[in-house]
């Protein structure tokens, strides 16, 4: 029996679980607390990455349980899967993730084939091709689409449509759900915009290819050191291309992330005389105190101090 089928019989029968239990379901459980700190009430919804994670629990509210397949500080591109992660992917009620992005993810809905999942990339969100710095990005699809708030609103009514599938009863409680998550991003989407234009430079230097949603949406030029592998090695003439790029652009900031190296992007900083500054492509949530909402904000303030904007 599965850990969360487990859990739903023992609440519905008032039963206090044994010690020796408690242990077993904590140990067969995916990688990450619940995000509502861990209770096993309600629909059980899966995650693949943060953002997604961030969206479904705003979206359900007190009504699911969602856990995170991403472990939390962990660099979301390059995650692996326990066997006990796979089962749960086809236990879950509703499986939220972005194909294309973690080959474990993808296997795991494959081989599980779980009833009910939101694919970002099925929603039609995730639609931007890679910038092409390096040969690895030829014909791949830019998966970052969160970056953009007012896409990750989109994701959010889908996730309101399938939890409302699954669970007419509380249809209105998703939608309204939706409705509120949509509000606070059409917020945050406003600031940016405001924020974001007008400023003396336009061009962002980025450790990875990950922010070209947030560059489209408002108006700036990425430049990535590496492409949409964040680990991948940037090439002589890939650093040769962003030095010339900072010159003929006055450029001065380079943008490092939390949960990668920032070796490369340390070195060329001071090759170029050039400052340095976080921000957070939001793949993972590097600090539980502060939500997509928070980390995205920062972002904003980030920018606004880089690309000297008034």
């Amino acid at each position: 029996m599965s850990t969360w089928s487990r859990s739903r019989r023992v609440h519905a029968g008032r039963v206090v679980a044994p010690a020796a239990l408690v242990a077993a379901v904590a140990l067969a459980g995916c990688a990450g607390p619940s995000s509502d700190g861990g209770t096993d009430a309600g629909l059980q919804v899966l995650a693949s990455v943060y953002p997604v994670q961030f969206a479904a629990q705003r979206v359900g509210g007190p009504l699911v349980d969602v856990r995170l397949l991403t472990p939390p500080g962990a660099e979301p591109h390059a995650l692996e899967l326990s066997p006990a992660q796979v089962r749960t992917v086809g236990e879950a009620d509703l499986v939220v993730y972005v194909s294309g992005f973690q080959a474990a993810v993808d296997q795991a809905v494959a081989a599980r084939r779980p009833p009910h999942v939101v694919d970002a990339v099925a929603s039609g969100v995730v639609d931007r091709p890679a910038d092409d710095t390096d040969a690895h990005a030829a014909g791949t699809i830019d998966p970052h689409f969160w970056l953009d708030p007012t896409r990750l609103a989109v994701v959010g009514a889908q996730i309101a449509d399938e939890l409302a599938a699954i669970d007419p009863e509380h249809a209105g409680d998703y939608a309204r759900g939706a409705a509120e998550l949509a509000a606070d991003l059409d917020g945050v989407d406003q600031e940016f915009a405001d924020g974001l234009a007008s400023c003396q430079s336009d061009v962002i230097v980025t450790t990875h290819a990950a922010f070209g949603y947030l560059a489209d949406r408002y108006g700036l030029e990425q430049v990535s050191i590496a492409g949409i592998e964040p680990e991948t090695e940037p090439s002589p003439a890939r650093l040769r291309e962003v030095a010339r790029a900072v010159e003929d652009t006055g450029v001065t900031t380079i943008f490092t992330e939390v949960l990668v190296s920032t070796k490369v992007a340390d070195v060329l900083a001071a090759d170029l005389g050039l400052a340095t500054a976080v921000l957070d492509p939001l793949g993972g949530q590097s600090d539980p105190a502060q939500d997509y909402l928070d980390v995205m904000r920062s972002n904003l303030d980030t920018l606004e101090a880089a690309l000297r904007c008034v």
